[in-house]
């Protein structure tokens, strides 16, 4: 059953299901908590308490806030931790991710893990050498980059396949289809675009600050960075030393939750085995 948080200008959707620690499950920029829908039951099965949260301005949490930045979404994560009574494991995708860093950051006492899902967490350059040479990393971000200018909700479909390469859901039309149907609402495009937009530099500037184990989950084929090993290796070496470990999905784009989630459950599990005592 969805349940709303009253925060700041406006209202959070969120759902829990299971019994035990919280974590706490936030998506990437343009898409809904049922990104998440192949993770909660493998996390409530292993005797988690999962709550999946909307971004701002997404799925059914409200529109109109004042900003829509990555701070913002870590306050979002910090309030839905307090009301559920925490601490919790954050679990964060792309621009959630480097939220989710800055929660952690703010709130040590309220965050006891990371994990962080194919993150934008640190201010990101255009690699010219890669938009040359790298099709695949060309293709996502001329794309993303057509998104961010245009807010074309096609160009975000568009991205939306070549990010999933290889391997999609078995709901995929269906689940397309219902995210096409929620970013046509008026107002929601031009928040895809505003996060698209907002630099990472809030998120960068906290990962040196983090004091709990983090796990950076990412694909093989993830199209918005030429070498996705290489932008991981460069987060976890941002954070205090030995907090941090990365985890590749092969063959997963920049959605390997959806793509491959038994593996990246597999990885979230052990981590929190053997990091927390989960």
């Amino acid at each position: 059953m969805t349940e709303f948080l009253k925060t700041g200008d406006g209202e959070i959707a969120y759902d829990v299901t299971g019994e035990g620690p919280l974590i706490v499950m936030v998506p990437g920029m343009g898409n809904s908590r049922r990104a998440y829908r192949f993770l909660v039951p493998a996390l409530t099965a292993a005797g988690y308490r999962v709550a999946t949260m909307d971004l701002r301005g997404h799925g059914e949490s409200s529109l109109g806030w004042d900003s829509y930045t990555r701070t913002d979404t870590a306050n979002d994560i910090v309030a839905l931790i307090e009301n559920l009574g925490g601490p919790a494991v954050v679990v964060g995708h792309s621009f959630a991710g480097g939220a989710a860093t800055i929660a952690a950051a703010q709130r040590p006492e309220l965050v006891t893990a990371l994990v962080e899902i194919a993150p934008f967490t640190r201010v990101q350059k255009p690699d010219l050498g890669g938009l040359l040479s790298n099709g695949h990393y060309r293709k996502g971000m001329t794309r993303l980059m057509g998104v961010a200018l245009l807010r074309s909700t096609g160009l975000w479909k568009s991205y939306l396949d070549h990010a999933y390469p290889g391997v999609k859901p078995a709901d995929w039309a269906d689940y397309l289809a219902d995210l096409e149907d929620d970013l046509r609402r008026p107002g929601r495009m031009a928040v895809v675009s505003t996060m698209g937009m907002s630099a990472a530099t809030d998120a960068g500037a906290r990962l040196g600050d983090i004091r709990c184990p983090a796990l950076v989950v990412i694909g093989t084929r993830d199209p918005d960075w030429a070498d996705p090993r290489a932008e991981a290796d460069a987060i976890v070496a941002g954070m205090p030393a030995g907090l941090g470990e990365v985890v590749m999905i092969d063959g997963a784009g920049h959605y390997p939750h959806a793509q491959h989630p038994g593996e990246v459950a597999a990885a979230v599990l052990a981590f929190l085995k053997e990091r927390v005592g989960g």
